[in-house]
Protein backbone atom coordinates (compact mmCIF):
# COMPACT_ATOMS: atom_id res chain seq x y z
CA UNK A 1 0.00 0.00 0.00
CA UNK A 2 1.38 3.40 -0.92
CA UNK A 3 1.86 6.10 1.68
CA UNK A 4 -0.91 8.68 1.29
CA UNK A 5 -0.10 11.51 3.67
CA UNK A 6 2.93 13.76 3.80
CA UNK A 7 4.42 12.04 6.83
CA UNK A 8 2.76 8.64 7.37
CA UNK A 9 5.88 7.10 8.83
CA UNK A 10 5.94 9.53 11.70
CA UNK A 11 2.27 10.32 12.13
CA UNK A 12 2.12 11.50 15.69
CA UNK A 13 5.82 10.79 16.27
CA UNK A 14 7.22 14.24 16.81
CA UNK A 15 4.13 15.51 18.62
CA UNK A 16 3.73 12.42 20.77
CA UNK A 17 3.97 12.95 24.49
CA UNK A 18 5.85 10.74 26.88
CA UNK A 19 4.06 7.50 27.68
CA UNK A 20 4.97 5.28 30.62
CA UNK A 21 6.94 2.19 29.72
CA UNK A 22 5.01 -1.06 30.00
CA UNK A 23 7.70 -3.14 31.62
CA UNK A 24 10.82 -1.05 31.36
CA UNK A 25 13.12 -0.09 34.24
CA UNK A 26 12.76 3.42 35.59
CA UNK A 27 14.47 6.14 33.53
CA UNK A 28 18.03 6.70 34.75
CA UNK A 29 19.66 10.09 35.15
CA UNK A 30 23.40 10.69 34.99
CA UNK A 31 24.73 10.90 38.54
CA UNK A 32 28.19 11.61 39.94
CA UNK A 33 28.29 8.00 41.12
CA UNK A 34 27.66 6.69 37.59
CA UNK A 35 30.35 8.97 36.15
CA UNK A 36 32.90 7.80 38.73
CA UNK A 37 32.05 4.14 38.14
CA UNK A 38 32.47 4.67 34.39
CA UNK A 39 35.85 6.36 34.92
CA UNK A 40 37.05 3.35 36.90
CA UNK A 41 36.20 1.14 33.90
CA UNK A 42 38.07 3.56 31.65
CA UNK A 43 36.39 3.00 28.29
CA UNK A 44 33.29 2.02 26.35
CA UNK A 45 33.25 -0.12 23.19
CA UNK A 46 30.76 1.16 20.61
CA UNK A 47 29.70 -1.03 17.67
CA UNK A 48 28.09 1.36 15.21
CA UNK A 49 26.86 1.73 11.64
CA UNK A 50 27.19 5.52 11.72
CA UNK A 51 29.63 6.96 9.18
CA UNK A 52 33.11 6.66 10.71
CA UNK A 53 33.92 10.38 10.67
CA UNK A 54 30.63 11.21 12.38
CA UNK A 55 31.02 8.38 14.91
CA UNK A 56 34.55 9.53 15.78
CA UNK A 57 33.28 13.08 16.29
CA UNK A 58 30.56 11.77 18.58
CA UNK A 59 33.16 9.80 20.53
CA UNK A 60 35.36 12.88 20.95
CA UNK A 61 32.37 14.90 22.18
CA UNK A 62 31.68 12.24 24.81
CA UNK A 63 35.34 12.11 25.89
CA UNK A 64 35.41 15.91 26.23
CA UNK A 65 32.27 15.81 28.37
CA UNK A 66 33.46 12.88 30.50
CA UNK A 67 37.28 12.93 30.66
CA UNK A 68 38.76 9.62 31.69
CA UNK A 69 36.33 7.45 29.70
CA UNK A 70 37.64 6.62 26.22
CA UNK A 71 35.38 5.55 23.35
CA UNK A 72 36.52 2.66 21.17
CA UNK A 73 34.69 2.95 17.84
CA UNK A 74 34.06 -0.25 15.87
CA UNK A 75 32.36 0.87 12.66
CA UNK A 76 30.77 -1.49 10.12
CA UNK A 77 27.49 -2.00 8.28
CA UNK A 78 24.54 -3.05 10.42
CA UNK A 79 24.25 -6.48 8.82
CA UNK A 80 27.96 -7.17 9.36
CA UNK A 81 27.68 -5.87 12.90
CA UNK A 82 24.83 -8.32 13.52
CA UNK A 83 26.94 -11.20 12.18
CA UNK A 84 29.90 -10.16 14.33
CA UNK A 85 27.81 -10.03 17.50
CA UNK A 86 26.31 -13.44 16.73
CA UNK A 87 29.74 -14.97 16.16
CA UNK A 88 31.21 -13.40 19.30
CA UNK A 89 28.33 -14.48 21.49
CA UNK A 90 28.46 -18.05 20.19
CA UNK A 91 32.14 -18.12 21.21
CA UNK A 92 31.36 -16.52 24.58
CA UNK A 93 33.25 -13.38 23.60
CA UNK A 94 31.78 -10.28 25.22
CA UNK A 95 33.52 -7.35 23.55
CA UNK A 96 30.80 -4.79 22.79
CA UNK A 97 29.20 -2.47 25.32
CA UNK A 98 26.77 -0.48 23.17
CA UNK A 99 25.26 -1.42 19.80
CA UNK A 100 23.99 0.99 17.16
CA UNK A 101 22.44 -0.02 13.84
CA UNK A 102 20.36 1.36 10.98
CA UNK A 103 18.10 -1.69 10.84
CA UNK A 104 15.43 -1.62 13.56
CA UNK A 105 14.56 -5.23 12.81
CA UNK A 106 17.97 -6.36 14.11
CA UNK A 107 17.08 -5.08 17.55
CA UNK A 108 13.81 -6.99 17.48
CA UNK A 109 15.97 -10.09 16.90
CA UNK A 110 18.56 -9.13 19.51
CA UNK A 111 15.79 -8.70 22.06
CA UNK A 112 14.25 -12.07 21.21
CA UNK A 113 17.68 -13.68 21.65
CA UNK A 114 17.99 -12.18 25.11
CA UNK A 115 21.28 -10.36 24.53
CA UNK A 116 20.18 -6.81 25.36
CA UNK A 117 20.34 -5.23 28.81
CA UNK A 118 17.27 -3.14 29.73
CA UNK A 119 18.24 0.47 30.34
CA UNK A 120 16.26 3.69 29.87
CA UNK A 121 18.22 6.97 29.68
CA UNK A 122 16.30 9.87 31.20
CA UNK A 123 15.79 11.65 27.86
CA UNK A 124 14.20 8.60 26.21
CA UNK A 125 10.88 9.30 27.96
CA UNK A 126 10.61 12.27 25.57
CA UNK A 127 10.70 9.93 22.55
CA UNK A 128 7.60 8.89 20.58
CA UNK A 129 6.19 5.71 22.06
CA UNK A 130 6.67 3.70 18.87
CA UNK A 131 10.38 4.56 18.75
CA UNK A 132 11.26 2.95 22.08
CA UNK A 133 10.92 -0.64 23.16
CA UNK A 134 8.17 -1.00 25.81
CA UNK A 135 10.54 -3.20 27.84
CA UNK A 136 13.29 -0.60 27.72
CA UNK A 137 15.80 -2.75 25.83
CA UNK A 138 16.43 -0.39 22.89
CA UNK A 139 15.25 2.87 21.34
CA UNK A 140 15.72 4.78 18.11
CA UNK A 141 18.73 6.97 18.72
CA UNK A 142 18.51 8.73 15.34
CA UNK A 143 16.79 8.59 12.01
CA UNK A 144 17.57 9.47 8.45
CA UNK A 145 15.96 9.14 5.04
CA UNK A 146 17.00 7.38 1.85
CA UNK A 147 16.41 9.83 -1.03
CA UNK A 148 17.61 9.75 -4.62
CA UNK A 149 20.61 12.04 -5.25
CA UNK A 150 22.41 13.38 -8.29
CA UNK A 151 25.67 15.08 -9.23
CA UNK A 152 24.85 18.68 -10.19
CA UNK A 153 27.87 18.87 -12.52
CA UNK A 154 26.61 15.90 -14.51
CA UNK A 155 22.83 16.35 -14.36
CA UNK A 156 20.79 19.53 -14.78
CA UNK A 157 18.00 20.05 -12.23
CA UNK A 158 15.28 19.89 -14.87
CA UNK A 159 16.67 16.57 -16.12
CA UNK A 160 17.06 14.98 -12.69
CA UNK A 161 14.74 12.08 -11.76
CA UNK A 162 11.75 13.04 -9.64
CA UNK A 163 10.58 9.56 -8.74
CA UNK A 164 11.75 5.97 -8.37
CA UNK A 165 9.97 5.24 -11.64
CA UNK A 166 12.19 7.81 -13.39
CA UNK A 167 15.25 5.69 -12.57
CA UNK A 168 14.02 3.12 -15.07
CA UNK A 169 14.53 5.56 -17.96
CA UNK A 170 17.14 4.09 -20.36
CA UNK A 171 19.11 7.36 -20.19
CA UNK A 172 20.28 6.39 -16.70
CA UNK A 173 21.62 2.99 -17.77
CA UNK A 174 25.19 2.61 -16.51
CA UNK A 175 25.05 5.96 -14.68
CA UNK A 176 23.73 4.92 -11.26
CA UNK A 177 25.20 3.72 -7.98
CA UNK A 178 23.40 1.81 -5.25
CA UNK A 179 24.20 0.16 -1.90
CA UNK A 180 23.57 -3.46 -0.89
CA UNK A 181 21.25 -4.96 1.78
CA UNK A 182 23.73 -7.76 2.46
CA UNK A 183 25.99 -5.18 4.15
CA UNK A 184 23.86 -2.18 5.07
CA UNK A 185 20.97 -2.26 7.51
CA UNK A 186 19.72 1.03 6.13
CA UNK A 187 19.44 -0.61 2.72
CA UNK A 188 17.59 -3.58 4.18
CA UNK A 189 15.11 -1.04 5.56
CA UNK A 190 14.78 0.95 2.34
CA UNK A 191 14.58 -2.21 0.19
CA UNK A 192 11.80 -3.55 2.42
CA UNK A 193 9.81 -0.34 2.10
CA UNK A 194 10.37 0.07 -1.65
CA UNK A 195 9.57 -3.58 -2.43
CA UNK A 196 6.43 -3.39 -0.29
CA UNK A 197 5.16 -0.12 -1.79
CA UNK A 198 6.37 -0.43 -5.39
CA UNK A 199 6.67 -4.20 -5.76
CA UNK A 200 9.65 -6.47 -6.43
CA UNK A 201 9.09 -6.05 -10.16
CA UNK A 202 10.33 -2.46 -9.80
CA UNK A 203 13.64 -3.63 -8.30
CA UNK A 204 13.91 -6.35 -10.93
CA UNK A 205 13.68 -3.68 -13.63
CA UNK A 206 16.13 -1.41 -11.81
CA UNK A 207 18.67 -4.23 -11.68
CA UNK A 208 18.73 -4.25 -15.49
CA UNK A 209 20.00 -0.65 -15.52
CA UNK A 210 23.65 -1.70 -15.03
CA UNK A 211 23.85 -0.17 -11.57
CA UNK A 212 27.23 0.15 -9.84
CA UNK A 213 26.83 -1.80 -6.62
CA UNK A 214 28.64 -0.71 -3.43
CA UNK A 215 28.39 -2.02 0.13
CA UNK A 216 27.55 0.74 2.60
CA UNK A 217 24.68 3.22 2.35
CA UNK A 218 27.29 5.88 3.13
CA UNK A 219 29.02 5.26 -0.21
CA UNK A 220 26.58 6.37 -2.98
CA UNK A 221 26.70 10.09 -2.04
CA UNK A 222 30.50 9.90 -1.94
CA UNK A 223 30.58 8.32 -5.41
CA UNK A 224 28.46 11.22 -6.65
CA UNK A 225 30.75 13.76 -5.02
CA UNK A 226 33.71 12.24 -6.88
CA UNK A 227 31.80 12.28 -10.15
CA UNK A 228 32.03 8.50 -10.55
CA UNK A 229 28.29 8.26 -11.17
CA UNK A 230 25.57 10.78 -12.06
CA UNK A 231 22.72 9.31 -9.98
CA UNK A 232 22.50 7.58 -6.61
CA UNK A 233 19.45 5.32 -6.47
CA UNK A 234 19.78 5.34 -2.68
CA UNK A 235 22.22 6.51 -0.01
CA UNK A 236 21.86 8.04 3.43
CA UNK A 237 20.41 11.54 3.52
CA UNK A 238 22.77 12.58 6.28
CA UNK A 239 25.84 11.73 4.19
CA UNK A 240 24.38 13.65 1.24
CA UNK A 241 23.75 16.58 3.59
CA UNK A 242 27.36 16.55 4.74
CA UNK A 243 28.69 16.32 1.17
CA UNK A 244 26.46 19.14 -0.01
CA UNK A 245 27.32 21.38 2.93
CA UNK A 246 31.05 21.02 2.32
CA UNK A 247 30.59 22.09 -1.28
CA UNK A 248 30.33 18.79 -3.14
CA UNK A 249 28.06 18.79 -6.25
CA UNK A 250 25.38 16.66 -4.58
CA UNK A 251 21.65 17.40 -4.56
CA UNK A 252 18.80 15.29 -3.16
CA UNK A 253 15.45 14.35 -4.64
CA UNK A 254 12.65 13.10 -2.38
CA UNK A 255 10.76 10.68 -4.67
CA UNK A 256 7.11 11.36 -5.46
CA UNK A 257 6.18 7.80 -4.41
CA UNK A 258 7.59 8.47 -0.92
CA UNK A 259 11.06 8.43 0.64
CA UNK A 260 12.23 5.44 2.74
CA UNK A 261 12.29 6.26 6.46
CA UNK A 262 15.28 4.74 8.30
CA UNK A 263 15.41 4.85 12.12
CA UNK A 264 18.61 3.66 13.79
CA UNK A 265 18.53 2.03 17.23
CA UNK A 266 20.93 1.77 20.15
CA UNK A 267 21.10 -0.64 23.07
CA UNK A 268 23.39 -1.91 25.82
CA UNK A 269 24.64 -5.48 25.45
CA UNK A 270 24.03 -7.98 28.23
CA UNK A 271 27.32 -8.97 29.90
CA UNK A 272 28.96 -5.79 28.59
CA UNK A 273 32.60 -5.59 29.74
CA UNK A 274 32.14 -1.96 30.83
CA UNK A 275 28.55 -1.81 32.12
CA UNK A 276 28.74 1.57 33.86
CA UNK A 277 30.54 3.23 30.96
CA UNK A 278 27.87 1.70 28.71
CA UNK A 279 25.09 3.32 30.76
CA UNK A 280 26.88 6.66 30.74
CA UNK A 281 27.46 6.50 26.99
CA UNK A 282 23.84 5.48 26.30
CA UNK A 283 22.63 8.37 28.42
CA UNK A 284 24.91 10.70 26.48
CA UNK A 285 23.70 9.37 23.11
CA UNK A 286 20.11 10.33 23.89
CA UNK A 287 20.94 13.68 25.52
CA UNK A 288 20.11 16.96 23.80
CA UNK A 289 23.85 17.65 23.50
CA UNK A 290 24.61 14.47 21.53
CA UNK A 291 21.37 14.63 19.56
CA UNK A 292 22.10 18.20 18.45
CA UNK A 293 25.61 17.09 17.46
CA UNK A 294 24.20 14.24 15.38
CA UNK A 295 21.84 16.71 13.74
CA UNK A 296 24.19 19.66 13.16
CA UNK A 297 27.50 17.91 12.57
CA UNK A 298 26.26 14.48 11.56
CA UNK A 299 23.44 15.61 9.29
CA UNK A 300 20.94 13.21 10.89
CA UNK A 301 17.43 13.78 12.17
CA UNK A 302 16.45 13.46 15.82
CA UNK A 303 13.39 12.41 17.83
CA UNK A 304 14.49 14.70 20.68
CA UNK A 305 11.86 17.47 20.93
CA UNK A 306 14.46 20.12 21.83
CA UNK A 307 16.75 19.54 18.82
CA UNK A 308 16.56 22.19 16.10
CA UNK A 309 16.92 21.40 12.41
CA UNK A 310 19.90 23.11 10.81
CA UNK A 311 19.04 25.93 8.42
CA UNK A 312 18.94 24.92 4.77
CA UNK A 313 17.81 21.34 5.35
CA UNK A 314 14.40 20.19 4.17
CA UNK A 315 11.77 20.06 6.95
CA UNK A 316 10.22 16.66 7.51
CA UNK A 317 6.71 18.07 7.03
CA UNK A 318 7.58 18.81 3.40
CA UNK A 319 8.58 15.21 2.61
CA UNK A 320 6.28 12.33 1.76
CA UNK A 321 7.59 9.30 3.65
CA UNK A 322 7.25 5.57 3.37
CA UNK A 323 6.25 3.76 6.54
CA UNK A 324 8.64 1.76 8.70
CA UNK A 325 7.52 -1.61 10.07
CA UNK A 326 10.39 -3.39 11.87
CA UNK A 327 8.31 -6.42 12.86
CA UNK A 328 7.29 -7.16 9.26
CA UNK A 329 10.79 -6.24 8.09
CA UNK A 330 12.40 -8.76 10.43
CA UNK A 331 10.24 -11.52 8.96
CA UNK A 332 11.12 -10.44 5.41
CA UNK A 333 14.87 -9.87 5.86
CA UNK A 334 16.12 -13.15 4.41
CA UNK A 335 13.75 -12.87 1.45
CA UNK A 336 14.98 -9.32 0.84
CA UNK A 337 18.61 -10.42 0.68
CA UNK A 338 17.84 -13.49 -1.43
CA UNK A 339 15.73 -11.68 -4.02
CA UNK A 340 18.10 -8.73 -4.16
CA UNK A 341 21.05 -11.03 -4.86
CA UNK A 342 19.02 -12.86 -7.48
CA UNK A 343 18.06 -9.67 -9.33
CA UNK A 344 21.31 -7.74 -9.00
CA UNK A 345 23.56 -10.75 -9.46
CA UNK A 346 25.59 -10.31 -6.24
Amino acid sequence: MRAKSLIPAVAGLIAATAVAFAAAPAPTKITPELVEAAKKEGKVVFYTAIDLKVAEGLGKAFEATYPGVAVQIERTGSERMFQRVQQERSSKIYAADVLDGSDQALFVTFKAQGILEPFVPADVVKWPADQRDPDGQYASVRFTLMPISYNTNLVKPDDAPKSFADLLDPKWTGKMVKAHPGYSGGIVTSTFQVSRDLGWDYLQKLAKQKVLQVQSATEPPKKLALGERAIAADGLEYVSNLEKEKGSPVEMIYPSEGTPFVPGCAAIVKDAPHPNAAKLFMSFLFSQQAQQFLSDTGGMRSFHPDVKLKSGRKPLAQIKLMKSDPIAQEKATEEIKKKYAEYFGI
